[in-house]
């Protein structure tokens, strides 16, 4: 490859941009089809995996490129805020209801991978890698590590659940008879982060309202039973 294409391909802007295009195109493809295996997120993944190994880009350089991308993720969080105080009177009367189905969730996510782990002898660096698996990634990698585990490992484990949540996610609750909206976001929220936030939206308002809140109330909730969970079992 040329010299001046192969520093033009690891440019910012051609790597910002690159990313922008491809998500574009993910997206319209996904709109197009409606089929849950070109979820964009599997096919930006893939395209893009693609490209860095095809042209020698290290991951590190095209990371580093999209930092502005990664600074909109925390204020697109954020923004939910905005979704969920418009949706604010479906909520008033369920706060305890939501609090503790959070909390039930965020447990046994966390003791299903711990039970799975000791019943197969798995080492601890592992456990605590997969342990935070639920909730969104800042979070999620802080948890690992003060915990022993790979944050790697951990980011990994978020993006296989967030994608398992969305693709499955509606169709299980559909399956077992669960359309109250509230319900539906919540349960999308807390087991598969932003990405199942982002299919609660699709759902519905107040569905994405609630699993915006969920991803919040998901991450506080896995940071208080985590420790208590390692230290009586380990």
């Amino acid at each position: 490859m040329p010299e001046t294409l192969y520093a033009f391909l690891r440019s910012e802007l051609f790597l910002l941009t690159l990313t922008v295009g491809v998500y574009g195109f993910a997206r319209w493809l996904y709109n197009r089809t409606h089929k849950a295996i070109l979820n964009p997120l599997i096919v930006s993944m893939a395209i893009i995996i693609g490209f860095l190994k095809l042209s020698g880009i290290e991951y590190a350089t095209y990371y580093e490129a999209n930092d502005i991308i990664n600074f909109l993720l925390g204020l697109s969080v954020v923004a939910l805020g905005y979704l969920l105080f418009e949706n604010l009177e479906h909520i008033r009367g369920n706060i305890l209801s939501i609090l503790l189905s959070v909390f039930a969730g965020s447990l046994v996510s966390v003791l299903s991978v711990v039970g799975l782990a000791l019943l197969f002898r798995i080492d601890h660096t592992i456990i605590a890698s997969l342990e935070p698996k639920s909730v969104t990634t800042p979070i999620a990698v802080e948890l690992s590590r003060n915990a022993g585990g790979i944050p790697a490992l951990t980011s990994m484990a978020v993006i296989v659940v967030g994608l398992l949540g969305s693709l499955l996610g509606p169709r299980l609750l559909r399956l077992i008879g669960v359309d109250d909206p509230i319900a539906c976001g919540l349960a999308l929220g807390a087991a598969s982060h932003a990405v199942g936030t982002a299919k609660a939206m699709e759902m519905g308002a107040v569905q994405g309202a609630v699993g915006g809140a969920a991803i919040a109330i998901a991450g506080v909730m896995t940071a208080l039973v985590m420790p208590i969970v390692e230290k009586i079992l380990f």
